[in-house]
């Protein structure tokens, strides 16, 4: 974690210094955006949000197509470990904001699940609910991997510890009778875990993210992959249980060789916050993501973008609602007016 957040402070400091920012810090209000690994989704949508959400001094005025941003406001997405890391530094106020999953949130606001006997966060709150996140289990075409039990006995990457997907691929596992026990488990982001798939030296890997995933696209272009499906009455009865998870599909044709559709269960991505933060600033904040002008930027920049709309802002939110973003959508009729 160590080395993500220098890197990240890095690109900080020359993002601040290409805009000529660091002479007007006075003048500036810099919100950091924790997100994910860098070949995951997290961290384009943060990128995208950061800039919707920017307004410093000398940029191009909203009326003019600029971004709606927060008047001198300077938000940065931050390369980090994943939803679990990143509930931690909110709540410790080392981020400002963060993507985490539904329900790694959950859990971690509640002290429950995965957070059980730990300390939990009692002051997360959302700001809104963003896209599904898929859960991938990707193989070698030739693995004769086809279902979860297969896995049994084999290489295969559980994603780094901090991350959601830790905690996701668990349950999954547990769900066909398996632990970590039962598979000689690993721990990497996608692009180690891809590179040691295609050497040969591990059989498959966890991910959690927004379709398409950079780092299993990337793979796929140089080794033939296949991903695992999750589905089957064992699936349906105990994973159905968990209300954070859903039913979805990854359609076919979005990583190269993988000609069919595949059925699979996702969970939300959500952007949270501090309760401490501001409620004028995280109403600012809630308004320009939802402006028209970020609706563009959404749709051109990632393909998930599409799907964060203000339609589906609410939608099975876990956490509190933070003040200024419940501001918002009373305004925006999204909530109904306080009595």
């Amino acid at each position: 974690m160590r080395y993500v957040r220098a890197r990240a402070f890095a690109g900080f400091v020359l993002f601040a210094a290409a805009f000529g920012l660091t002479a007007n810090a006075q003048e500036n209000r810099f919100f950091r955006i924790g997100t994910g690994g860098t070949a995951g989704t997290y961290f384009p949508i943060g990128g995208l949000i950061a800039h919707s959400i920017s307004a410093p001094p000398g940029s191009r005025a909203c009326d003019d197509g600029g971004a709606c941003g927060v008047e001198n406001l300077v938000a940065v997405a931050m390369a980090t470990d994943g939803s679990i890391s990143n509930l931690h530094d909110v709540q410790s106020g080392r981020l400002d904001a963060a993507l985490t999953q539904t329900d790694v949130a959950f859990w971690g606001y509640s002290g429950t699940g995965m957070f059980s006997g730990k300390p939990a966060s009692p002051d997360l709150r959302a700001i809104a609910y963003l896209y599904p996140e898929a859960v991938h289990v990707v193989v070698r075409k030739d693995s004769g991997i086809r279902s979860i039990p297969d896995l049994k006995g084999k290489r295969v990457s559980l994603d780094e510890t901090g991350s959601g997907t830790v905690a996701d691929a668990r349950l999954i596992l547990g769900a066909f009778d398996l632990s970590e026990k039962d598979v000689q488990a690993e721990y990497l982001k996608p692009p180690a875990a891809g590179e040691k798939l295609a050497a040969g030296e591990l059989d498959a890997f966890f991910f959690v993210g927004g379709t398409p995933v950079e780092a299993i696209q990337e793979l796929a272009r140089t080794t033939p992959i296949d991903l695992v499906p999750i589905s089957g009455a064992t699936a349906e009865q105990r994973l159905t249980r968990y209300s954070f998870f859903s039913w979805d599909a990854i359609p076919a044709g979005t990583y190269p060789g993988i000609d069919s559709r595949l059925t699979t269960i996702s969970v939300g991505a959500v952007l949270v916050t501090h309760a401490g933060q501001s409620e004028d600033l995280i109403y600012g904040i809630t308004k320009a993501l939802w402006n028209g002008n970020t609706r563009k930027l959404l749709d051109e920049g990632h393909a998930k973008g599409k799907l964060i709309r203000p339609e589906n802002a609410l939608k099975g939110l876990a956490i509190p609602l933070h003040p200024g973003a419940e501001r918002f959508y009373r305004e925006a009729g999204l909530l109904p007016q306080a009595p």
